[in-house]
């Protein structure tokens, strides 16, 4: 998290070089700057407790507000309709791809990232203390314009996600050495996952009720939002004692069309990267699917609100078992293999739903693993984004980033709130189905993309 030493500095030791012209675009332009060469940046030790210390935040907020569990049921309380609850990962992947895209070249060009990671997790707290004070007022009583005001507030709240992610992978290929940062996923996970899933037990079963009111059931939402808000805050005051040597470069801004025709350019030119977006898109597909699991296990199973707790848990604590042996297999065998292992496990998870719903001899408490299954989705996003970070030098990671979050985005922005509607009117195995049938292309695909480590070592 600090900038790069030069070349002839004694702790830089290139470990690889950079990947070879017949993996990348001949129409890419070549930096001499090796993404893969293991340096010891100054502060190391210091940013990298912070940076964990940051995600353990994060991820204790962000387990109240899953986009899998709590949001949906929020909508589903307040509005009920499918297409509604597609709105959802529209606006997750909209925020997480045009605002990054856009906002690249500042990131890029701020001489301390460190002061827009702390705007941006602010911004990300502020959302949902609005959301918590909305709450309270109205006690989501059912109407026309909640829903409205509900979708707009999240709306902002992930474009600001989106640029405070890149920024945050902007930071890790600054600060973090390549070799460390699989380590940093497992730690901030394993820790994060710990701390959240302990809050969940013990706040959620006091807040996620089944009582039921005029209108429907009830639940204590307004402290759900509290006090992922408050996480949020107490994570931007962390990033603030990031110790960040300030970045000297100075870059001219580009206009929104220019950074399209520059992502565009990218996926062109780069072949390697442009497999990587495809497989990235495909994995996209998959996230259309994030708000219905709730909806499909509450409505087949006959299930009340409290069964949303050990979903939380079991998705929280799924993601840390998932962190353990992917993060030590990125750090010793690289991200590509990773890749290949987790694509092939996505596919596990809309299969088993279905069967569980369909009555079979499965009892409903094994609905439970398929939120277990679905920690591993938030795992996939961070590899693609670290595979992404080991084929490109630093002065190219927004750039670079912001494409491959266009290129998860797409699916969902286009397709979700049909995917919604789609399974109210088809029912949930056809779409199912689909999307199960997607991410295994997806698999199959992480077989045609390089390894730079395994390259880079035999151009030696």
């Amino acid at each position: 998290m600090s900038s790069e030493l030069p070349d002839d500095h004694p702790e830089t030791r290139p470990l690889h070089s950079p990947l070879p012209q017949s993996h990348r675009g001949s129409g890419e332009q070549k930096n001499c700057n090796s993404p893969l060469a293991v340096s010891e940046p100054p502060h190391h030790a210091h940013n990298f407790r912070l940076a964990v210390l940051y995600m353990v935040f994060m991820r204790t907020g962000w387990i109240f507000k899953t986009e899998s569990i709590i949001m949906p049921a929020v909508l589903d309380v307040i509005g009920g309709a499918g297409w509604l609850r597609g709105c959802l990962p529209m606006l997750n992947r909209l925020g997480q791809s045009l605002p990054p895209m856009l906002a690249s070249d500042r990131v890029r060009g701020a001489r301390l990232k460190k002061l827009g990671l702390f705007t941006t997790t602010s911004t990300m707290g502020v959302c949902f203390l609005f959301l918590a004070a909305i709450w309270a007022i109205t006690e989501g009583a059912k109407s026309w314009w909640l829903p409205v005001v509900f979708l707009l507030i999240y709306a902002v709240f992930f474009t600001a996600t989106g640029i405070n992610m890149m920024i945050l992978n902007t930071i890790s290929g600054k600060l973090i050495r390549i070799d460390r940062r699989g380590r940093l996923s497992l730690f901030g996970t394993v820790i994060g996952a710990t701390i959240a899933v302990g809050c969940g037990w013990y706040f959620l079963d006091r807040w996620l009720i089944d009582g039921a009111g005029a209108d429907g059931p009830r639940a204590n939402f307004e402290m759900i939002f509290f006090f992922t808000g408050m996480t949020f805050l107490g994570a931007a005051v962390v990033g603030l004692f990031l110790k960040e040597a300030p970045d000297e470069s100075q870059i001219q801004l580009r206009g929104g069309k220019d950074l399209l025709l520059a992502a565009f350019e990218t996926f062109k030119t780069d072949r390697n990267f442009r497999r990587l977006a495809m497989i990235a898109a495909l994995f996209g597909m998959y996230l259309t699917l994030f708000p219905h699991y709730q909806r499909l296990g509450r409505d087949r199973l006959d299930l009340g609100l409290s069964a949303l707790i050990p979903w939380v848990l079991a998705q929280n604590i799924g993601a840390a078992l998932f962190s353990i042996p992917t993060g030590w297999l990125a750090d010793r065998y690289g991200n590509r293999l990773v890749l290949q292992l987790i694509m092939v496990v996505l596919c596990v998870a809309p299969v088993l739903a279905l069967a569980i719903s369909w009555g079979a001899e499965l009892q409903p408490a094994w609905f439970t693993v398929v939120f277990g299954l679905l920690g591993l989705t938030p795992v996939a996003m961070r590899f693609l984004n670290n595979y992404t970070l080991e084929i490109v030098s630093r002065d190219e990671h927004p750039r670079y980033l912001s494409t491959l979050a266009f290129a998860i985005a797409a699916p969902p922005i286009l397709l979700s709130p049909l995917v919604g509607a789609l399974i109210d009117s088809v029912g949930f195995e056809l779409i199912f189905a689909i999307v199960t049938g997607c991410v295994f292309t997806g698999w199959l695909l992480t077989f045609t993309l390089a390894e730079p480590r395994k390259l880079s070592a035999g151009s030696q």
